[in-house]
């Protein structure tokens, strides 16, 4: 089961205009609490944002790469405290990704959005930057990406098995 749902995972960028059931919202916060983080110290936050207005913000907050979040029924953008871990980035890469599996699992579609070290389309002002002044963030915490979610509003196939690197592959050494 898992197999198929890493398969069938895949970046969508177009969306639907229906709305995200509050219960898969729901569902899909639960997993993201869920996510491992070192030494359980989870520095990881999520703020949930549906508001159009708010969307189209946050897509402005670089200049390639983010113009999909406007046509989002939801974003969830992953903010971490970075004064509570080193390893804050990567617990939060984890979290974004178990919220892509799970928007999988329950049919919608997502795409992430890379914000942490992204200039934006404000010059001199960083993605990261951006984003904490769309959302009131707190100084002390930083931004690591924006997941957008939805109904899928174009098809994919999936991940061709064919297509995979086998070369990347090691055995005891390189």
């Amino acid at each position: 089961m898992m197999y198929q749902l890493l398969q069938k995972r895949r970046s969508y960028r177009k969306f639907t205009e229906q709305a995200v059931e509050q219960e898969k919202i729901d569902q899909i916060l639960r997993n993201a609490l869920m996510s491992p983080a070192g030494k359980s110290l989870n520095p990881w936050e999520f703020i949930v944002v549906t508001n159009k207005e708010t969307q189209v913000k946050l897509a402005g907050c670089k200049p390639f790469g983010s113009a999909f979040v406007a046509e989002a029924p939801l974003s969830i953008v992953i903010i971490a405290d970075t004064t509570k871990s080193d390893v804050w980035i990567e617990d939060c890469s984890i979290t974004a990704f178990n919220i892509q599996l799970t928007a999988e699992d329950l049919g919608l579609g997502s795409c992430w959005s890379q914000v942490r070290q992204r200039q934006s389309t404000t010059e001199g002002v960083s993605a990261d930057q951006y984003v904490k002044e769309v959302l009131n963030i707190p100084e002390q915490y930083a931004v690591e990406c924006i997941i957008s979610i939805g109904y899928k509003g174009m098809e994919r196939k999936p991940f061709n098995e064919d297509k995979l690197q086998f070369e990347k592959i090691h055995n005891e050494q390189f």
